[in-house]
């Protein structure tokens, strides 16, 4: 496992919405987020979440040229720490934050790896979960990921 990682807003609030954010704490060491993603989240943040403030906020106003400020600053954020695991859903930011040479995982990541530890008895009930609060992931890739994980 990565030794940081780093959330953007749409995981924690999806995890948030399920449930299911307990999961970050159970399955990394150190979860960190920026002051952005802080107050996109608006909700009540568990105490072993930190925020963390960005060193170099010209990369960060660079990225959000293309980016919102969450992704952004997460993305610089990750640059900063060489060995982070950033924790984005978006499409575009994790194209972004892989052409940067950042790792990267998502929610469905995140409820794979604790389906694997043995913290969910079924993916199939968690991904039912993502659909009733319209998180978007492709039917081929659900397919993908049940065919694979769930036995």
């Amino acid at each position: 496992m990565s030794e940081l990682v780093i959330a953007d807003t749409s995981c924690l609030i999806v995890l948030s919405k399920i449930g299911r954010l307990h999961l970050l704490k159970d399955i990394f060491s150190k979860i960190s987020i920026t002051k952005e993603v802080y107050q996109e989240f608006s909700d009540a943040l568990p105490e072993w979440i930190q925020v963390e403030e960005i060193k170099d906020s010209e990369r960060q106003r660079i990225l959000e040229l293309d980016l919102d400020k969450g992704e952004a600053s997460s993305i610089a954020l990750g640059l900063e720490h060489e060995e982070s695991l950033l924790l984005i859903d978006e499409k575009k930011g994790r194209r972004i934050a892989k052409d940067l040479g950042l790792k990267v995982t998502g929610t469905l990541g995140v409820l794979i790896q604790a389906k694997i530890n043995g913290q969910l008895d079924s993916l199939k009930d968690e991904i039912d979960k993502l659909k009733k609060v319209e998180f978007r992931m492709s039917e081929g890739l659900v397919q993908k990921i049940l065919e694979t994980y769930e036995k």
